[in-house]
């Protein structure tokens, strides 16, 4: 029997939430890094006759670095001219009987602060710093090849992750070359020397020793090789307590001695900017963050080539003589206050929109730098705690979509490198103990696990489960197999060699 269709009518009540035109303008604004924004800005000001840059005359802010000449009268005086034309053209198109309602005048409250244009990059990649050292020195043609090859094969952090012996296959295999393992070595030995110190390391351990060797002789340097060089295992797992006993260090030299260790570059290539082809020059960090010696973090906002901002003071006296006199008026008088009021009020939503973005990224940055100072300090990538959005949104009262776009696309300077503020985001895992990890830190560990293996017989997913508890990773053999897939590393008979 055939389906027949009906037509009904439903009538219920559904409290939808829509956004305000005003908060629409500062998500748009909130999502902007600082390049784009500079763009937007420009862009309202030039639409807005109503909005304008601070001038010498103000006591606003002063952009401290803009190539723009604000003391130049009579550019001010052209301009100005050009938006009372404007004004007068809209008076005479705009007829409508409706009343205008009576408007506010607009102060703007705002804190003076000095800021700095901050250009971040330049044109000479990571490959290339490194290949100008390499045309200093002296070497043979072979050798020359070789170092080339090496320094292709850098990490982002400037370490080499490969075994001499898959290099020597590699330059076999790509570029004709047949070079023994001691020749690749002694070449390596050469790229260890250029600056900055650590590059070229094949762990964290040679790199830390690598800047530890080139610090003048003295005894902290002796301690520090000692805890570097044999008693790393100790010093991995923080356990300053036997450290301390073993050399027979008292509180005050135990503090000492980790606070030089702490100074130490565990991604010297991170501070050489550009790697594997990515180019700074196109990333303006949003945030400019200082670690200072005693540990203390402090943080900058960048506001590029933005100027300070305020409502024209030609349209406001418009309006506050309509306050003065509301009879009497023409209604093309009127209806170009009306217009007025309108291009005011849209420049004042603005201004506010951007001090908001503004207070938004501040109070942000903060937090995470709360959360994550311990990776600010030393800038070791297993230091980075557990921390998602809602951590973020819970210390800041801000709601979660917020955070998500404050951390969209912007990009923090540190001392350790540039880095997308995602970068300091990391999921949780709750081992069998019930202990808290970042996955990041267990996925550094695993990898380093994995690079320390007995290429000849790697290990399986079980015995890198033991591997990793013994080295304080409670994981469970599933979880192993998970992140060793997320880091692309095969299963360990395609590991073999």
């Amino acid at each position: 029997m055939p389906q027949r269709l009906y037509q009904t009518q439903e009538q219920k009540q559904q409290q939808l939430q829509r956004l305000s035109q005003q908060q629409m303008l500062q998500v748009r604004l909130l999502e902007m890094p600082i390049a784009e924004l500079e763009d937007s800005v420009n862009a309202e000001i030039n639409d807005n006759p109503a909005l304008e840059v601070a001038g010498d005359g103000d006591d606003d802010y002063q952009p401290e670095s803009d190539n723009t000449d604000y003391g130049d009268t009579s550019d001010e005086q052209s301009e100005s001219d050009e938006r009372s034309d404007e004004l007068d053209t809209a008076l005479e198109r705009m007829g409508a009987d409706d009343e205008m309602p009576s408007p506010e005048h607009y102060t703007s409250n705002k804190d003076n602060a000095d800021y700095e244009e901050i250009v971040y990059g330049d044109t000479t990649s990571f490959i290339d710093k490194l290949n100008e050292q390499m045309n200093t020195c002296e070497l043979t043609p072979k050798q020359h090849s070789i170092m080339e090859y090496l320094i292709g094969s850098l990490d982002d952090d400037g370490l080499l992750r490969k075994d001499l012996g898959q290099i020597s296959d590699e330059l076999a295999i790509y570029q004709n070359i047949d070079a023994s393992e001691k020749e690749i070595g002694d070449t390596l030995s050469i790229l260890q020397t250029f600056d900055p110190a650590g590059i070229g390391a094949r762990s964290l351990q040679e790199c830390l020793l690598l800047q530890i060797k080139r610090k003048k002789d003295s005894k902290l340097k002796t301690l520090m090789l000692r805890v570097i060089g044999d008693m790393y295992d100790d010093f991995i797992k923080n356990h300053w307590d036997k450290i301390r006993s073993e050399l027979k260090l008292d509180e005050r030299q135990s503090t000492v001695l980790q606070e030089e260790i702490r100074r130490l570059n565990p991604k010297p290539g991170a501070s050489m900017g550009e790697t594997m082809g990515r180019n700074t020059q196109q990333i303006t960090p949003d945030f400019i963050i200082d670690t200072n010696d005693d540990g203390t973090v402090t943080f900058t906002l960048n506001n590029g080539n933005i100027p300070q901002l305020h409502v024209s003071q030609s349209f406001t006296d418009l309006l506050n003589a309509y306050k003065d006199n509301k009879k009497g008026m023409s209604r093309q008088t009127k209806e170009g206050l009306l217009y007025a009021k309108e291009k005011v009020d849209k420049a004042q939503g603005y201004i506010e929109a951007i001090l908001q973005r503004r207070h938004t990224l501040c109070v942000t940055m903060q937090a995470i730098i709360d959360i994550q100072k311990k990776f600010f300090q030393d800038g070791d990538e297993a230091d980075i705690k557990p921390m998602i959005l809602k951590d973020v949104a819970d210390r800041t009262g801000l709601d979660i979509s917020t955070i998500s776009r404050v951390s969209n696309i912007k990009y923090a300077q540190t001392k350790w490198g540039t880095f997308p503020l995602r970068f300091f985001f990391s999921d949780s895992y709750t081992t069998d103990n019930g202990e808290e990890m970042s996955t990041r830190k267990i996925k550094l560990a695993l990898k380093d696990v994995i690079d320390r293996e007995d290429k000849h017989s790697p290990l399986s997913d079980e015995a890198l489960t033991k591997a990793m508890k013994d080295k304080g990773f409670p994981i469970a053999r599933r979880t192993i197999a998970k992140y060793r897939e997320q880091l692309g590393i095969p299963v360990a008979r395609m590991r073999k060699q």
